[in-house]
């Protein structure tokens, strides 16, 4: 779990990052977590697209991917959330927090 000023910091540092994937009218699929879980392992700090042809609320998204892979959501809004978990890979650099 996430404290408020850390998740102020990484909020902070989503700001710059474009969305890495998009969920569509499918919504998710066993494919989609590992997407994300392979994303996260590389960046640690994801940003997701919801399009609107998705049938599920953006939220219960959000939350069905952090029970998943045991992530922490960092925001919603409008369509687009962000996650994070801290990676276990060597050779990447950390988001640091506080």
């Amino acid at each position: 779990m996430i404290t408020t000023k850390q998740r102020a910091h990484l909020r902070s540092l989503a700001m710059k990052l474009n969305p890495s994937m998009q969920i569509g009218k499918e919504s998710l699929k066993e494919q989609s977590f590992k997407q994300i879980e392979d994303m996260l392992f590389a960046n640690e700090l994801v940003k997701i697209k919801v399009l609107k042809s998705c049938d599920d609320d953006v939220r219960t998204i959000a939350n069905k991917v952090s029970e998943f892979l045991q992530c922490d959501v960092v925001q919603v809004i409008g369509n687009v959330f962000v996650v994070y978990k801290r990676s276990s890979k060597k050779d990447i650099k950390h988001i640091e927090l506080e």
